[in-house]
């Protein structure tokens, strides 16, 4: 690694405009045509919560910012800073959230001043001219709840104050949420197109079915706007914190649900090293083939109309005999596709072998032949309709395994 390798932080913002080096604003709408003409649309990543420490406004608008005192200086050094300024030396938050100390290359803007409202929906108008949609990193940290329990003021609220300003002048402007502690209904009811679902990522990691079928007991309308994801720069690569067995079964329960499904840079081809945001290239990795070869067939079905369009649903496996409790270990859910196509999934979430009956949500199948299908390997099976709706579908499945079933019924 060279010092030249480190740009800075992407978190630690003086301005949206892009660099003249890289051709400016010019070349940034000369890049969106050419992204528009491929069916592509740009999204920045926005920060609301803080700018970094040479943001023009220290100069001209300190008071939109979080001040302190030569006693908070003394007493919490990681959440203050002197900063020097030909009108005066001022004492500045560093921006942080409330369970931990500052991020010393930011300054925290100040909420409860209304002022500093106005200047950041200005702002997000005109990032609208220069994109489709913001990514809001740490969006709930100006929620007037969280604001306060950080900073002991309370603010009014910004977002739904916001968002609907933005789309005044940008309809269809999308607004994607980084959230977390519980918060993504909040946000959601605020205006957001879609929040992070870091709640499912958590569960997945600690690979047990039941409480992943439970998050997904959810409401539709709620589930849709769930941003779906394996990683992304602050977690772990998923080749590296999960064995490939259960990335992959991972992966099937993720990217088969609703919602916005989200991979990150690295992902499909199985990369490992994590590699931090503020450098501007990252040591060489081999592509993983089984991984790579995994997500080209994995999009290749996302990418049919059934899942992208249909109509999904949550299917209930029940023991395959008296006493047999790994039924438990299955998520199961199907598509139905506007044109009649059907296709369903099947994951066993655990480290065993499992069986289970699946009940099929297909009651056009009666007194008719079926043909299944996997997507995802060779495996197919013919099975008689009436069978499948009075018993379910029989699994036996090995431990991380699946099937994703295209079901094919005779006329």
């Amino acid at each position: 690694m060279r010092e030249s390798d480190i740009a800075g932080s992407g978190f630690a913002i003086t301005g949206y405009e892009v660099h003249p080096d890289i051709g400016g604003d010019v070349a940034l709408a000369r890049l969106r045509e050419r992204l528009a003409k491929r069916g592509l649309k740009l999204m920045l990543d926005f920060v609301p919560n803080h700018v970094g420490l040479d943001h023009p406004w220290v100069k001209d608008h300190p008071e939109y910012f979080v001040s302190g005192t030569e006693d908070l200086l003394e007493r919490e050094p990681r959440n203050y800073i002197r900063l020097k300024r030909k009108k005066g030396d001022m004492i500045l938050a560093y921006g942080r959230d409330p369970y931990f100390p500052g991020w010393p290359d930011t300054l925290q803007l100040d909420y409860s001043n209304p002022l500093l409202h106005e200047a950041m929906i200005r702002e997000l108008e005109k990032i609208a001219g220069r994109c489709d949609g913001v990514r809001c990193d740490m969006a709930m940290l100006v929620l007037p709840e969280v604001f306060e329990r950080t900073w002991t003021r309370r603010p009014s609220p910004f977002w739904p104050a916001a968002i609907p300003r933005v789309r005044e002048c940008a309809p269809g402007f999308c607004f994607m949420a980084e959230v977390y502690w519980d918060l993504e209904w909040t946000l959601q009811q605020q205006g957001f197109d879609y929040t992070y679902d870091k709640r499912l990522y958590d569960r997945l990691g600690e690979g047990h079915a039941r409480p992943v079928r439970e998050h997904l007991h959810a409401a539709l309308v709620y589930q849709t706007k769930l941003a779906r994801f394996l990683e992304n720069h602050d977690e772990p690569r998923a080749s590296s914190s999960f064995d490939p067995p259960v990335h992959r079964a991972a992966a099937v329960i993720t990217y088969f649900i609703p919602g916005l499904r989200f991979f990150h840079q690295g992902q499909l081809e199985g990369r490992k090293i994590r590699i931090s945001p503020h450098l501007v290239r990252g040591p060489e990795e081999s592509p993983d083939k089984e991984i790579e070869s995994f997500y080209d067939h994995l999009l290749a079905i996302l990418r049919k109309p059934v899942v992208k369009n249909g109509e999904w649903q949550q299917l209930v496996g029940q023991p395959a005999w008296d006493g047999n409790g790994s039924w438990d270990s299955f998520v199961a859910h199907s598509w139905r596709g506007s044109s009649g196509e059907r296709l369903f999934i099947a994951v066993n979430y655990a480290p065993h072998r499992s069986q289970c009956y699946l009940n099929l949500p297909f009651p056009e199948i009666k007194n008719r032949s079926v043909r299944l299908k996997d997507s995802l390997s060779s495996a197919s099976y013919i099975r008689e309709g009436n069978e499948l709706l009075e018993h379910g579908l029989y699994l036996d499945l090995q431990p991380w395994s699946y099937h994703v079933f295209e079901m094919e019924v005779s006329r």
